[in-house]
């Protein structure tokens, strides 16, 4: 599969733009130590006009450079935190219901189905809204706005494997039902989910920044939707306050999609191969 994602173009390009943006958001502290809120120069400043802050100040005297640093980290640890809480409670909850059936299968697709009737960004606004801004707050909101589609995946796999031969020779070997679904059907459902994952991330991070745009993201915290939020006062005298991180945020989102394309193309080889 590694051999196969290699030769993908979009795939490539996608590690080529993420990699840089991980390494960053890992080395901000180091890259600039410091507080990234406090006020070390003159107030708006433009990028390359002053050699200490490459990417100028905002209106209050902030280093943008130093904001989009750390904002980096702060926001791919909310967004990949809250995707990887989507992906396990989805994929648990598609394959109870997909393996068990019956009443419990029932009674999982109803809940998935209550969720799935409120817009996935206005079920997360309200959650946080009702919590309080917070990063626990957030991962919580855009988690549970966001497992309904891979347990639909999942369950759609699950269903499809079941009556397998395999699964019946496990249950005359006496393992219990729970135990086969998750180490031996599982895995062979994974696959799709895999692929979702990349959709899970980048919608994980346009809706962090959202929630941070809207102000209700964690105010000890910076992170790009907030930059954009606080550029919005000066839109028309400093655009390249909001401009920067609006250009982080479509990056990131790019390189995670490009991802999501180089593995679905992989796993499509593989399936051919197979």
């Amino acid at each position: 599969m590694w051999r196969r994602f290699r030769h993908s173009g979009a795939g490539v390009a996608g590690m080529a733009l993420l990699l840089p943006i991980l390494l960053v958001a890992a080395l901000a502290p180091w890259l600039s130590p410091g507080d990234p809120l406090a006020m070390v120069g003159p107030a708006l400043l433009g990028p390359f006009q002053d050699a200490a802050f490459p990417l100028g100040t905002d209106r209050l005297g902030r280093d943008v450079l130093a904001a989009l640093l750390h904002g980096a980290s702060a926001s791919l640890i909310v967004a990949g935190a809250a995707a990887l809480g989507a992906l396990v409670l989805g994929t648990i909850v598609g394959t109870v219901a997909g393996f068990i059936g019956g009443r419990t299968d029932e009674a999982l697709m109803r809940l998935t189905e209550t969720f799935q009737a409120v817009p996935g960004f206005i079920l997360a606004l309200a959650l946080v809204s009702v919590l309080g801004p917070s990063l626990g707050s957030v991962v919580l909101a855009i988690t549970l706005s966001s497992w309904t589609g891979p347990a639909r995946v999942v369950r759609s796999e699950i269903l499809s494997l079941r009556s397998r031969d395999f699964v019946d020779a496990y249950r005359v070997l006496g393992m219990r039902p729970l135990e086969i679904a998750f180490r031996e059907v599982l895995p062979n459902a994974l696959p799709p989910v895999v692929t979702l994952a990349a959709v899970v991330v980048a919608a994980a991070i346009l809706v962090e920044a959202a929630l941070s745009f809207l102000g209700l993201g964690d105010p000890n915290r910076i992170t790009w939707g907030r930059m954009i939020a606080e550029g919005r006062s000066v839109l028309r005298t400093a655009p390249s306050l909001s401009i920067i991180p609006g250009v982080a945020i479509i990056l990131t989102v790019l390189a995670v999609n490009l991802i999501g394309e180089g593995i679905n193309d992989a796993l499509a080889g593989k399936r051919v191969a197979a």
